[in-house]
């Protein structure tokens, strides 16, 4: 096997460094907009609860 001179070893390993960093920087991307979703989504659901207890309490209100 023919050896890399050492100028291509550390382009090499620079390439390497450079493809790590931005698989790092696009996996935090992706979490962090998984968190927005869900906290998004949370809140949807926790107005709708609310609501749903709002009407409920109207219902309860009407049939006293």
């Amino acid at each position: 096997m023919k050896q890399l001179p050492e100028m291509e070893k550390q382009m090499s390993y620079l390439s390497q460094e450079q493809a790590r960093v931005y698989q790092r920087e696009r996996l935090e991307e992706a979490r962090s907009q998984r968190m927005g979703y869900q906290l998004a989504r949370a809140r949807r659901l926790s107005r709708r609860a609310e609501r749903a207890a709002a009407a409920a309490r109207l219902a309860l209100a009407r049939a006293l």
